[in-house]
């Protein structure tokens, strides 16, 4: 979350005039995350989210990501949920964004998850998994090996001056990865940026899972590699395969990887982890001026993808 464009007091009162949530006693910016504008509002009926969508949310992907959210929510996923207009409407258009106002929940997120955590998390991804079935609308994968083809070609000019032999890892994988590429494996709604910021805590249990402007329809083993990438390697560079053990087993017992996912999670680790490299750098090496947060450092995840290079099969990440 972060704030790229301001919304005054008055045109605050003007949005909320389509709403019957109450009167505002309180807004003010979130300066976290590097995507949208994010602003907490508190009302006299209770607490909520404006968010305006800025970057790479795009606005005709809105019906899905914010009908998936009330979907999930009747499937029992604890998710923000979009608070419709008094016209019925979703969404609405502020500053010439399109913005939406959603629930807001309680919680906190991990810096530094713990086994227990990770077990959690790994539950709640199953879930979510489960809970996605039946959703009528659909969503190709913007960032898959397509568009990381797209990132890699804009980032390789300047690769290098952000790592010595960052360009030449990145190219060396992507080919490898469009190669080996699983296509066939189970799919279906996936969370795709499951990072331990968008997952809440109150008294060690999940509370609610939020951000969704990534899902879309792909393969279940990728949003797990997504999700051990995130939360199993340490400050120091090093994968701890307790958290990954306790991730795992923890989605196994909800959903059971099939023989061919098992296989394959090596190749989806690697791809995980250059998606993630690959936004970074752009991200990098495009800073918006105006944005109130530093871009993440893409370098983190170029040393997650040399590991998964080195890694002999599943059974390195405890499968």
């Amino acid at each position: 979350m972060a704030v790229y464009t301001d919304v005054s007091f008055e045109e605050l009162e003007a949005l909320l005039a389509g709403y019957d949530i109450g009167a505002p006693l309180a807004f003010k910016g979130i300066a976290e995350g590097v995507e949208n504008s994010n602003f907490y509002l508190q009302t006299d009926r209770g607490a909520y989210i404006l968010t305006l969508y800025e970057k790479r949310v795009r606005t005709e992907d809105l019906p899905f990501f914010l009908g998936l959210m009330e979907h999930l929510a009747r499937g029992g996923i604890a998710c923000p949920q979009p608070i419709r207009d008094r016209g019925g409407a979703q969404s609405v258009s502020v500053k010439h964004r399109t913005g939406a106002i959603l629930t807001f929940l309680n919680g906190v997120s991990l810096t530094k998850p713990d086994a227990p955590h990770c077990q959690a998390a790994g539950d709640a991804l199953a879930r979510l998994h489960e809970a996605g079935k039946g959703f009528a609308l659909s969503r190709a994968n913007a960032l898959g090996p397509a568009g990381w083809r797209e990132l890699a070609d804009a980032t390789a000019a300047r690769a290098d001056t952000v790592q010595d032999g960052l360009a030449h890892l990145i190219a060396d994988s992507l080919s490898t990865l469009e190669r080996d590429w699983p296509r066939d494996l189970p799919a279906g709604i996936i969370h795709a940026d499951l990072f331990p910021d968008n997952v809440l805590f109150m008294q060690g249990k999940v509370s609610g899972l939020i951000d969704f402007y990534f899902a879309c329809n792909d393969m279940f083993a990728y949003d797990l590699a997504v999700t051990l990438n995130s939360w199993c390697f340490e400050g120091d560079g090093g994968y701890n395969v307790t958290k990954s053990k306790a991730l795992i087993g923890a989605y196994q017992a909800q959903r059971k990887l099939t023989d061919a996912e098992a296989a394959a999670l090596p190749v989806l680790m690697r791809g995980a982890a250059l998606r993630f490299l690959l936004t970074r750098l752009y991200d990098w090496l495009n800073p918006d001026p105006d944005a109130l947060v530093r871009p993440k450092d893409p370098r983190e995840y170029a040393r997650r993808l040399r590991f998964h290079l080195q890694a002999r099969g599943a059974g390195d990440y405890g499968l």
